[in-house]
């Protein structure tokens, strides 16, 4: 059985100015493809681009619904061999020192 590996990316959202590209649809075209080619360099296929919903803080107290575009990429990773996942870990630590004593609630 085949493993895999994924990492996403997030889509640009804007095509940079390149030579030979006049149009907003070339130039963004040309800056996917480049985004595309530097991850298949490295051994990553594409997969599929997916928009999907994302919270964000608006002020202090609320927060807003945004759609965010990724780049979904693949490459297979042999048996024995998978890299741990970039999952952050948390941790909490004990503070140092004594823990302090509460007085009554008033």
């Amino acid at each position: 059985m085949q493993t895999y590996e994924y990492r996403v990316l997030p889509a640009p959202t804007r095509g940079e100015k390149l030579k030979g590209a006049k149009t907003t649809e070339e130039r963004y075209a040309q800056t996917l493809a480049q985004v595309m080619n530097v991850q298949a360099r490295e051994g990553w296929e594409f997969q599929r681009a997916e928009t999907l919903p994302a919270e964000e803080r608006a002020g202090l107290t609320r927060t807003r619904t945004v759609y965010l575009t990724l780049l979904v990429f693949r490459r297979a990773v042999e048996a024995g061999t998978a890299a741990e996942p970039a999952v952050p870990q948390l941790s909490v630590m004990a503070p140092a020192g004594p823990t302090p004593k509460l007085g009554p609630a008033i």
